[in-house]
Parts: C-alpha cells; sequence; structure tokens
C-alpha cells in the first residue's frame, strides 16, 4: 500500500515495455504494478506520465521515448495518436505479427483454457490501402466548412481525415467532390448533439478484383437537394463509379445505416470476385474490407473443412455467400444462413450467377435457423460459424452439438469470444484442434482467427 502512495497522477515515471494489449497499449512493470501506456512497443524505454492509479495498474500517457525499440518505427501519419484507428502504426509489421500471435495464444489459453499452441499470424499482403470500404463521418471544421474523417480517439468528434493510408486513394479524390457539393449546395451537416442537419456519413466501397466503386450517403432525412446534380457531378468525374445510393436515418443512435435505402444512379451496389466466387455486395451487405488478407482467411477455413466431395455444409452467418460458395464446387450441398434480407438476396443471386446448384440460402437469425435445422432432422457434416464480434449466443452452440457435425469450422473477427465458445462447444462435446490467426487489419489492435474444432467420440446428448 505504502508503495501506491508514493506514485501520484501526473508524475513521471521511467518504464521498459515488454509487451503490447490487444487494445494497443505497451505493458511493462513499475514498482510491482502493472502499467498500461498507448503508443509505445516492446523494448522501449519509456518516461510515462501518471494518468490514473487503481488498485494493481497504473495507466499512463508516453511523455517520450528515452530509448526506442528495435520494434519501433515512423508511423507516417500525421494524425497518429489522435486518429482512434491505427494504434500500431508505429509498430514494425513483424513485430505487430508476434505481438498479435501472442494475443490469440492468450486467449485461447487464457479464456478457452486449453493447453492449445496457435499458428503463427499470417501477415497480410498489403500493409497500406488495403481497405476496400470506408464510413467516413461528417463534421464541422473551424469555419464551418464540411469534414469528413473519423472520431478523434475516445470521443464523437470528427476529425479530417480523408487522406487515410489504409484507404485507396481514390477516396479522398471522391469525397473533396462530394465536399464541393455539400458547399455549392448548402447542405447542412448533422450535428449529433441536436440531432439537426442532413449529411450524416459518407460511405464508399470498392471492388479490388472489378475497380468498381459504390457510395451511400448517410442522411438524416429523405431526400438530398440536387441529387441529379450529384449524381452528374461524380459520375462524370469518376467513371468506375457504378452505384450512388441515399440511405435514409433518422435515428438518435451510433448505428451507420438506416433501414430505407433509395438508388439515384447504376447499380443497388458494386459487384467484385472474392476466391472466385463474383459477389454483388448492397450498402447494407457484409464483405471483407481487405480482399487479399480475406482470400488467405477463407482458405485457410476451407483447408480446415477437410471437404472431399459429398458434405453437407451448414454456413452460419453467411453474408453474401461468399465463404460458403468458394467452397461448394467441394460439397455435396451447402446451406447458408444470414439475417439480413439483401445479402441473402446478394447470396441467391451469386450462386445463379456461378452456376452453383447445390445451394439454399435462408434468411433468419443463425439461432433459430441452427434449431429448426435441428428440428427437421437436417444433418450437416461441416459446419461454418463466422459470428459478429460478440460470437455465437449458447443456444446457437445447442443448436450446432445437436447437429452433430463432424467438424465445426470457426471464423472469428474477435478471438475473446471465440475461446469462449470453445470452451462451451467442449463442454458440448467438441475439441479445438487448430487455429490459425490471419492479420486482417495491418496497424490496428485486430486481429482474425480461423479454428476447427472436431467430434469427440461421446457427445453428452
Amino acid at each position: 500500500m505504502e508503495k501506491k502512495l508514493l506514485i501520484k497522477e501526473k508524475s513521471f515515471i521511467e518504464t521498459e515495455i515488454t509487451a503490447v494489449t490487444n487494445e494497443g497499449s505497451g505493458v511493462s512493470r513499475y514498482e510491482g504494478m502493472v502499467v498500461f501506456t498507448p503508443l509505445t512497443a516492446p523494448g522501449d524505454l519509456a518516461k510515462v506520465k501518471v494518468a490514473k492509479v487503481g488498485k494493481s495498474c497504473i495507466y499512463g500517457e508516453l511523455d517520450s521515448v528515452l530509448k526506442p525499440s528495435k520494434d519501433r518505427t515512423d508511423p507516417e501519419c500525421e494524425v497518429f495518436g489522435e486518429c482512434g484507428g491505427c494504434s500500431l502504426r508505429h509498430m514494425k509489421y513483424e513485430a505487430e505479427l508476434r505481438e498479435k500471435t501472442s494475443w490469440v495464444r492468450d486467449h485461447v489459453q487464457r479464456i478457452g483454457g486449453f493447453d492449445l499452441e496457435p499458428f503463427p499470424a499470417i501477415g497480410s499482403p498489403k500493409t497500406e490501402e488495403y481497405r476496400n470500404k470506408a464510413i467516413y463521418q461528417v463534421g464541422k471544421g473551424e469555419k464551418g466548412e464540411p469534414v469528413f474523417g473519423f472520431y478523434r480517439k475516445k470521443s464523437h468528434d470528427v476529425m479530417d481525415c480523408k487522406n487515410c493510408r489504409l484507404q485507396p486513394k481514390e477516396f479522398s479524390d471522391i469525397l473533396d467532390a462530394v465536399g464541393f457539393f455539400v458547399k455549392q449546395n448548402k447542405i447542412s451537416v448533422y450535428d449529433e448533439k441536436s440531432h439537426s442537419g442532413l449529411l450524416r456519413a459518407v460511405y464508399i466501397r470498392k471492388g479490388e478484383v472489378t475497380g468498381e466503386i459504390g457510395i451511400c450517403l448517410v442522411l438524416n432525412g429523405d431526400k438530398l437537394p440536387g441529387e441529379k446534380l450529384l449524381v452528374s457531378l461524380l459520375s462524370t468525374q469518376f467513371k468506375n463509379i457504378v452505384s450512388i445510393v441515399l440511405n435514409t436515418n433518422k435515428e438518435r443512435t451510433n448505428v451507420v445505416l438506416g433501414r430505407k435505402s433509395r438508388t439515384i444512379f447504376g447499380k443497388d451496389g458494386i459487384t467484385d470476385v472474392l476466391c472466385g466466387v463474383t459477389v454483388d455486395i448492397s450498402p447494407a451487405a457484409f464483405y471483407q474490407v481487405n480482399h487479399s488478407g480475406a482470400e488467405i482467411l477463407y482458405k485457410t477455413a476451407a483447408d480446415f473443412a477437410s471437404l472431399s466431395g459429398g458434405e453437407l455444409v451448414l454456413d452460419l452467418y453467411c453474408g453474401a455467400g461468399t465463404i460458403g460458395l468458394s467452397m461448394a464446387e467441394k460439397a455435396g450441398k451447402l446451406i447458408g444462413v444470414e439475417i439480413v434480407p439483401e445479402a441473402v438476396e446478394n447470396a441467391k443471386i451469386n450462386a445463379e450467377r456461378m452456376g452453383v446448384k447445390n445451394a439454399e440460402f435462408i434468411c433468419g437469425d443463425a439461432g433459430t435457423a441452427a434449431a429448426e435445422l435441428e428440428k427437421r432432422g437436417t444433418a450437416p457434416d461441416v459446419i461454418i460459424l463466422d459470428p459478429p464480434r460478440k460470437g455465437c449466443s449458447e443456444d446457437t452452440l445447442e443448436a450446432v452439438a445437436k447437429m452433430a457435425p463432424k467438424r465445426v469450422v470457426y471464423v472469428s473477427c474477435n478471438t475473446a469470444t471465440m475461446a469462449r465458445d470453445f470452451k462451451i462447444m467442449q463442454s458440448l462435446g467438441y475439441e479445438p484442434e487448430k487455429v490459425q490467426p490471419v492479420d486482417m487489419f495491418p496497424k490496428t489492435a485486430h486481429v482474425e482467427g480461423v479454428g476447427v474444432l472436431c467430434k469427440k467420440s461421446i457427445i453428452p446428448f
């Protein structure tokens, strides 16, 4: 207790960073307490300002790097540290991959309780300009001009960041054109506090293979003054824009898209090719943001599925059907389940375009659909789970286990919830055999994982 009293808020300490948390903060120890300091790298000797003293840990702010780590590099970004995005941009990529492997190891072993060593993380082929999708919040600059960018760290203040290094360069040019239109037509900008103003966000998506670009303007209203002028401006200047959509979101919410959309130019979305599957992608449909990384992720899932040609495959949380359709040729039958109606329609169109005759897509909640299929006596050989960050519900996992597939392939964007779900699946008769981290989000504190669970000889049903 006496040692804690010696460490005062706003005082300075010197400490050596030994690891990085999966929130992007460096970890060190000082006077027996754990210190968390953002913007530091393993091996840094750092001068840290104490921001808060907890019972067993200190939250610090980096004052200066006294001796830089061999893993430190120039972040090459004007807003690094302010923006809430690239928390690992100051680290060399090989060091980032080591840390991400350790995060997955910690989740599997500490949260899941498994003595299982994950394979080393597979790196992304591209570490810059790899995102095919960006949602730019709209705010006001110092002179009242429209500003397009992302939220400042731990706030909802919109910071100007049109030139983010993770996005294709042409996104910035498109935003300049939209900004010109907004100023010329005196379009009001949304204010979150007062829930007033029209333009909330600009959502841009690009097909990596096709080059097609789709734009969606999110409005706090139903109409946009000068719609025809916007179409003329964008379609003339950018020949690869194939879709312009207006989305209405009048709710006080952090959810970007509202329920109603209206296409004012071209198609309802874009088309791209992923893992040999040509896919239609509406603004509401899920599609991996890192194309080349996704192909690695889905190939890993296909390898873990170990299909021989006659299996019934159930793809829960199937989105536009990409992952399941990429395996359809090696399966006897594919059943996909997705809760977003537009994505289900995209999946059906994608299957028809490919000439896939052995696929069926169902619109519904994964847990409810799994339970219904189990009641029907559907007996899949392999089940693919690709849930959102919160993972699967226990009802879903129980329904999966009751169908008694030989293998469950789990694709995860949050390996902490994946490890938790592994533990539940173990109690239901399934054992995780291998886990492969795949880095889909270089420079950020996110990593994906693919795991496979196999049925034990005796299951508790």
